[in-house]
C-alpha cells in the first residue's frame, strides 16, 4: 500500500478543503508514491516522534498539529521544527497533518471533546461561512433526471440531514446555432424554442469541479448553460467549536473537577464563579478565545477552551463560566480518534498510536 492510499482515507476523515485559510494541512514532507511500511499517529511531529517512527518501522507520521506552519527559508537544524524535518527527510519519513480540517468536521476535534465529557444534543458553535455554492442549469425534461442524479452522485444537493435536494422549474429556452454548431435539437441558423427544466442545487465549494464534470458528462446539449453563485449561508454542519448539554446539571466546582478528571488536566484556569448550575456547555479545542461571544450567544453556562489571555477572562461578562483547560488537554483524544478511524478503514496494516507525550506545558 502506498502512502497516497493512506492519504485518501485521511482526506475522507478530514477533507482538506475544510481547513482554515491560515492553516497548513496535508502532506508536508515526503513522497506520496512511496510504499507505506506503517503509520504512526501523534499530536505533534517532533524529533522524538520521528525517532519513534524509525524504531517502529513507520514511514508515515500522521500528526494533528502541522510541524510546518509558518514560512521557512532554511533547514539547518537550528530549531525544533528544522530538526524534526531534517530527521524525517534523512529517514525517508513522510509527515501528514490534519489540524483545522478535523477541527471543522462535525465528527472531529470538538465532537471528540463533547463525547469525552458525555455531552449530548451537540451542534456546531461557529458555523463555517463562504463555503456553500449554488449551481443553476437548464435541460430538456427527458434529460433532467439523468443530469440531476449525476450531480447528486457527485456530492450536490446535500443540506444538513437531507440528500438529493434540488429545486426544479419549467420554462422556455431559446437558442440559434451558428455554422460551427451541432445542435441536438433544432437546426443551424434557426431560432429554436424548447421546453426546459431549470435545475438548482447547492454544494460545498470544493466539490465544484467534480459536479461540473458530472454535469457535462450527462447533459445532452453541445453547449451546457450553467451558472454558479457564492452563497452567504453558513454551513451548519461544518465549523469550529461545538455546544451540547449534560443530562444532569452540576455545580460549578463539581463541573471543573469533572472536566479535570475527564480531560486529564493538570491545571484549570477559570473566570469567577456565578453561583449557577452548569448544564449547557460550549467547547472549542485549542485556541478558542475568538468564540467567547458565540458561546454567550448560544446560551452556554460554561465555555471550555485554551490559550486564554488575562483580559479575555473579563469577556465572560458574568454570563458564563469561562474555562482554560490547556491546549494539549483540550485536544488530547484526537490522535486516538485518528487511530481508530484508520484501523476501521485499513485492515491488517500497522496503525500505531504514538507513546510520546508532546505537551510542552508542565505544571508544578
Amino acid at each position: 500500500m502506498k502512502i497516497k492510499n493512506i492519504i485518501s482515507v485521511l482526506e475522507e476523515m478530514a477533507p482538506l478543503a475544510y481547513a482554515e485559510d491560515f492553516d497548513n494541512v496535508g502532506l508536508l514532507v515526503g513522497d506520496s508514491e512511496t510504499e507505506c511500511t506503517g503509520v504512526l499517529v501523534c499530536h505533534d511531529a517532533l524529533e522524538n516522534v520521528i525517532d519513534e517512527a524509525v524504531a517502529k518501522n513507520c514511514n508515515l507520521v500522521v500528526c494533528f498539529h502541522p510541524i510546518l506552519f509558518s514560512g521557512i527559508k532554511k533547514i539547518t537544524g537550528k530549531n525544533y521544527v528544522e530538526r524534526a524535518i531534517l530527521k524525517a527527510i534523512k529517514n525517508d519519513i513522510a509527515i501528514f497533518a490534519v489540524h483545522t480540517a478535523l477541527d471543522n468536521h462535525s465528527q472531529g476535534v470538538n465532537k471528540i471533546f463533547c463525547d469525552a465529557l458525555g455531552l449530548t444534543n451537540t451542534k456546531i458553535l461557529v458555523p463555517k461561512n463562504n463555503f456553500i455554492q449554488k449551481l443553476v442549469t437548464y435541460t430538456v425534461p427527458e434529460n433532467a433526471d439523468k443530469v440531476r442524479n449525476a450531480m447528486f452522485e457527485a456530492g450536490a444537493g446535500t443540506i444538513g440531514n437531507y440528500e438529493n435536494c434540488s429545486f426544479n422549474s419549467e420554462g422556455t429556452g431559446t437558442y440559434k446555432g451558428n455554422a460551427n454548431s451541432n445542435p441536438v435539437i433544432g437546426e443551424r441558423h434557426e431560432l429554436t424554442k424548447t421546453q426546459e427544466i431549470k435545475i438548482e442545487v447547492t454544494f460545498e465549494k470544493h466539490l465544484q469541479s467534480r459536479i461540473l464534470k458530472a454535469l457535462f458528462a450527462n447533459h445532452i446539449y453541445e453547449e451546457v448553460a450553467y451558472e454558479i453563485y457564492n452563497l452567504e449561508n453558513s454551513h451548519q454542519n461544518i465549523g469550529l467549536g461545538m455546544i451540547g448539554e449534560f443530562e444532569n446539571e452540576m455545580d460549578e466546582k463539581d463541573f471543573l473537577h469533572f472536566v479535570k478528571y475527564k480531560m486529564i488536566a493538570d491545571g484549570i484556569r477559570h473566570s469567577a464563579f456565578l453561583g449557577k448550575k452548569i448544564k449547557k456547555v460550549a467547547v472549542l479545542g485549542g485556541s478558542g478565545s475568538f468564540a467567547i461571544r458565540n458561546a454567550i450567544s448560544a446560551g452556554a453556562d460554561a465555555f471550555l477552551t485554551a490559550d486564554l489571555k488575562y483580559h479575555q477572562f473579563y469577556e465572560a461578562e458574568n454570563k458564563l463560566l469561562l474555562t482554560d483547560i490547556g491546549h494539549f488537554e483540550s485536544e488530547r483524544y484526537t490522535k486516538n480518534y485518528i487511530v481508530d478511524y484508520l484501523r476501521k478503514k485499513i485492515l491488517n496494516f500497522a496503525i500505531i498510536l504514538s507513546e510520546e507525550n508532546t505537551n510542552p506545558v508542565k505544571y508544578l
